[in-house]
């Protein structure tokens, strides 16, 4: 049976004569020399360990599919990082299966050939001539290593496990099973201590991530001078971000002011002013996927004033503590205990609270003006490996090889009245993305400066 074509509410029509005319005439489909991706060696080592850990059972891990944005829009694809740590590959509406003897398959949409039918000129979702080429069976088994099937050929009768919420087409074929979730936690842990591989691309978005900071400071006289200044600088980093990989890995946070102490602005639809702060959180991500997290707070006018030095130096000395923590064996939750002991006897020493630093620790009191975690991993997602149990993740210890964020931060209400009236409206957020090493930690994004005394040098210098 032939598929519809997804051809759009005012698609014009196509005669018997034109159809014919279309499918002949064309020369040979394809890029020449389609060679293996560098990631397939290492995906089918993360295959094996999974069909080893599910012994004799069908595993089934779909890419996921496009969506909508609007009428007969789709947002740009990316497929499920599960999927993408298994494969390394990025099409929509294919499906890996890890088969009881330990085979993987893939199947895959491949590119239509021009010679049958019309998708490839008339489906805007999948034809070539709309969204591009997709790779045909051969390429595709070249560029993943893997044995390659087309996707009308997915048998899902029988038992199997199944990664949920990813493709409701699969969902609906294979009946809920009470393996399901152990699948979907496994998959989530075993990327919790990262390869040699994934630490490359990741620190190539760190480093892209730096320059994307370099480049925001350089762009801030402009962007003081427009309506829209934090987008202004949204953009700017964005550039550098789909310059030097595929986008963004999360939407970028560009605060400044108030602003900050908004935990996710996003809106980014703010004026600067130059005697303010300004707080962003953006990252790279790879065109492999891997995503940084870093966080700088700047003062726009190149110049920390009295008050924003005494802010910033406390979430400085907090995280400073928190990364001093960090090595083999060490709790998860250690690193942020850490830092939010020095936030209290900061709040202490300002005067905001009386009680002790233990007793705040109990009550959580402080959390008026920390609010959150302090970290979390990451990796191919922002938050990466969030589908771990808590006893592995939130609740075990560090091992080398984990690549996490370190991001304490002091969100000053600017209504807030427990507060004297020059703190309000001050957010502060330093975050830098470390890997445990054998022996501690390293700072993979140490090409950006943290003091408060370098900051305002590196801004000197690219001012």
């Amino acid at each position: 049976m032939t598929e519809p074509l997804n051809t759009g509410s005012h698609d014009l029509p196509v005669t018997e004569e034109l159809a014919a005319f279309m499918r002949t005439g064309w020369g040979r489909q394809g890029a020449a020399g389609v060679s293996a991706r560098p990631i397939a060696p290492w995906a089918a080592k993360r295959r094996a360990a999974l069909a080893q850990r599910f012994p004799g059972e069908r595993l089934v891990i779909p890419a996921g599919t496009l969506k909508v944005r609007s009428n007969d829009c789709d947002y740009r694809f990316r497929p499920h990082s599960a999927y993408s740590y298994l494969t390394g590959a990025n099409e929509s509406d294919d499906v890996l299966v890890i088969e009881p003897s330990g085979e993987a398959v893939l199947y895959v949409r491949p590119r239509a050939p021009r010679e049958e039918g019309q998708e490839f000129y008339r489906d805007r979702r999948y034809g070539e001539f709309w969204a591009g080429p997709r790779p045909d069976l051969a390429e595709a088994a070249e560029l993943y290593q893997l044995d390659c099937a087309h996707i009308r050929e997915l048998d899902l009768t029988g038992p199997a496990r199944v990664l949920r919420g990813v493709d409701a087409s699969v969902d609906a074929r294979v009946p809920r099973g009470d393996g399901d979730a152990e699948l979907e936690s496994f998959l989530s842990e075993m990327r919790l201590v990262k390869d040699e591989w994934e630490l490359g691309e990741l620190q190539g978005a760190v480093d892209a991530t730096a320059r994307g900071f370099e480049d925001v400071v350089r762009a801030l006289p402009q962007a003081l001078g427009h309506p829209r200044g934090e987008r202004y600088l949204e953009g700017v980093f964005g550039l550098r971000s789909r310059l030097e990989g595929n986008a963004v890995g999360y939407d970028s946070i560009v605060a400044s002011g108030a602003h900050a102490c908004v935990l996710h602005w996003i809106r980014n639809d703010g004026a600067l002013d130059a005697g303010d702060l300004l707080l962003m959180d953006a990252g790279v991500e790879a065109d492999t996927l891997y995503t940084a997290d870093v966080t700088r707070t700047i003062p726009m006018s190149g110049r920390f004033s009295a008050v924003q030095r005494q802010a910033y130096e406390l979430v400085y000395e907090a995280q400073t503590a928190a990364i001093a923590t960090l090595r083999p064996g060490a709790r998860f939750r250690d690193f942020h205990l850490a830092a939010m002991r020095v936030i209290c006897d900061g709040l202490r020493d300002w005067g905001l609270f009386k009680q002790s630093t233990d007793e705040l620790m109990e009550t959580g009191l402080y959390r008026r003006y920390t609010l959150c975690s302090s970290g979390h991993m990451l990796g191919l997602d922002v938050h990466d490996c969030a589908k771990s149990r808590a006893e592995v993740y939130l609740d075990g210890v560090l091992e080398e090889g984990y690549v996490l964020t370190v991001e304490p931060g002091l969100y000053l209400q600017p209504d807030d009245l427990t507060l004297p009236e020059e703190l309000r409206g001050i957010g502060v957020r330093i975050e830098d993305d470390l890997v445990v090493t054998a022996d501690g930690a390293t700072l993979m994004s140490s090409a950006l400066p943290r003091h408060p005394d370098e900051i305002e040098s590196w801004m000197g210098a690219l001012l």
